[in-house]
């Protein structure tokens, strides 16, 4: 390959975006809180929680601790939703629903003699039973739809306690003088709801979190000026002070439509606008309902290593049951050529129908449904039982835990490295499918990594080695991700 082809390659390394979806296409750049950066699913390892699938949704990406005096609110006008395909037909059987309020309190302090409304979000401490110094209450309602209809109404969740299907989202955390203890005071939104149709109860979250992605994202973005194979810890993690919007949602495996006889589930997010938006005279945002989907996000970094830049748009846009007019992305991949061009590693031979299993089927004996209609879906086995935190593997199937991605999806799980092997052949096999004409990895097994990875599924089970911060874990009970970077830390802790 010639100097010049290999300065092409390189520049087209920035199209890999090797984050799961922060700011992967040109359009939902421009729009933050509707674009989706993960999505979870998994079998809840909490203790006592045997039976329970996790869906977690993560939007508004590279978020700062301190990104005052507004911080970070979803928008009112869009909705955000879960999609789960219990049939494999590549359709949503099942569907929550998001709908955020934002309630301007407006605040006023005498100036002058005058009560003059002023402009930050809280005037004083705010804590779980007195919000009153808090500017602005942010609350949300959650509706189950069965089928794909977007137009038909749902029957909304309730608090088993109360009754009410009006939730509080916490307010972020603005720092630790505002809210003392922010994880106690998080603690009090997670809510244990009643599921129309379910037997059992659920629980529900949503509200700000400590990103749980690793990856160096400067250095990948930076014509991957990395070692593809060095240690798996040599670099920092970029988003250890980063944090995110969290949807979670916790639901008995049998009313997602797990079956002893169909046991997988496959599922993602969506977010979606409305299709026309104008402004009345007192410049609030006025919408009608007829909504236009703008974030799709189910398994990690199909938009980022597999979709061409010219159709990212189109595929956050787009339905699991016309993922046909993508296929050749999947089974002719440009990252291995890419990567070849950079760093000499072998390209698999096309068709690559190894990533046709892990991106569009699922795994044959591990997660694919009979007569599964090929779909990009986060797909989960739900009669895997959950890897306790101390036994989790973040190579997930790579490295022998059947609980983890592409089963479904962990916190833990690195992600960015099992897709690099992926990509690069670690797959290749009759069993699972073959690379063209290999049924062997082209690369024999050769460690690829982005070089950042987490400390561990919690901070009981972390290992801080090499670059990794101690920072970088997870809580061992829902939501599961750990309590978010604070705006500021109080002086007077600090001194301690």
């Amino acid at each position: 390959m010639t100097l010049t082809c290999i300065a092409v390659a390189m520049a087209l390394i920035p199209g890999l975006a090797a984050a799961s979806s922060h700011r992967e296409a040109p359009f939902i750049a421009t729009q933050p809180q509707v674009d989706a950066s993960d999505f979870y699913m998994f079998m809840s390892y909490e203790a006592n929680r045997a039976g329970y699938v996790t869906l977690i949704a993560n939007y508004d990406p590279l978020q700062d601790a301190y990104s005052g005096p507004n911080f970070h609110f979803l928008d009112e006008n869009a909705v955000y939703d879960f999609h789960i395909d219990s049939s494999g037909k590549a359709r949503s059987d099942l569907t929550f629903r998001f709908h955020f309020n934002n309630h301007d309190k407006n605040l006023t302090v005498p100036a002058g003699g005058v009560n003059q409304s002023q402009p930050l979000l809280n005037i004083g401490p705010v804590t779980a039973t007195d919000q009153s110094n808090l500017n602005r209450l942010e609350t949300y309602s959650v509706e189950v739809m069965k089928g794909d209809n977007a137009l038909w109404r749902g029957q909304p969740l309730t608090n088993a306690t109360s009754g009410s299907s009006v939730f509080t989202k916490p307010v972020d955390n603005i720092g630790n003088k505002s809210i003392a203890n922010y994880e106690a005071y998080a603690s009090n939104y997670v809510y244990t709801v009643k599921i129309p149709g379910c037997p059992a109860p659920g629980r529900v979250f949503a509200g700000q979190r400590k990103d749980g992605f690793v990856a160096d994202l400067g250095a990948i973005f930076d014509l991957v000026n990395l070692n593809p194979l060095g240690p798996r810890d040599g670099t920092p993690n970029a988003l250890t002070h980063k944090n995110v919007t969290t949807l979670a949602l916790e639901v008995p495996a049998s009313c997602l439509g797990a079956t002893a006889r169909q046991p997988i589930l496959g599922g993602w997010t969506t977010a979606s606008q409305p299709r026309y938006r104008v402004l009345n005279n007192n410049d609030v945002p006025f919408s009608f309902a007829d909504f236009v989907q703008v974030s799709r996000l189910g398994s990690p970094l199909v938009n980022e290593l597999v979709i061409g830049l010219k159709d990212k748009d189109r595929f956050n846009g787009s339905v699991p049951a016309r993922d046909k007019q993508f296929l050749s992305y999947v089974t002719n991949p440009t990252v291995p050529v890419l990567l070849n061009a950079l760093f000499g590693v072998a390209v698999p031979h096309s068709p690559r129908n190894d990533l046709v299993s892990v991106f569009l089927t699922g795994v044959a004996g591990l997660n694919q449904p009979a007569n599964v209609v090929p779909a990009e879906e986060l797909r989960l086995n739900t009669s895997i039982v959950a890897t306790p935190p101390a036994g989790q593997n973040d190579l997930g199937v790579l490295g022998n835990d059947l609980a983890g991605f592409p089963n479904g999806r962990r916190p833990v799980d690195d992600v960015v490295d099992i897709a690099l092997r992926a990509e690069e052949g670690a797959l290749c096999s009759t069993a699972i499918g073959a690379c063209g004409d290999q049924t062997a990895d082209p690369n024999n097994g050769a460690p690829f990594t982005d070089g950042a990875r987490a400390a561990g599924p919690t901070t009981a089970t972390s290992q801080v080695t090499g670059s990794v911060s101690a920072a970088d874990t997870y809580l061992d009970h829902f939501p599961y991700l750990n309590t978010p970077v604070p705006g500021s830390v109080n002086a007077a802790m600090a001194a301690q």
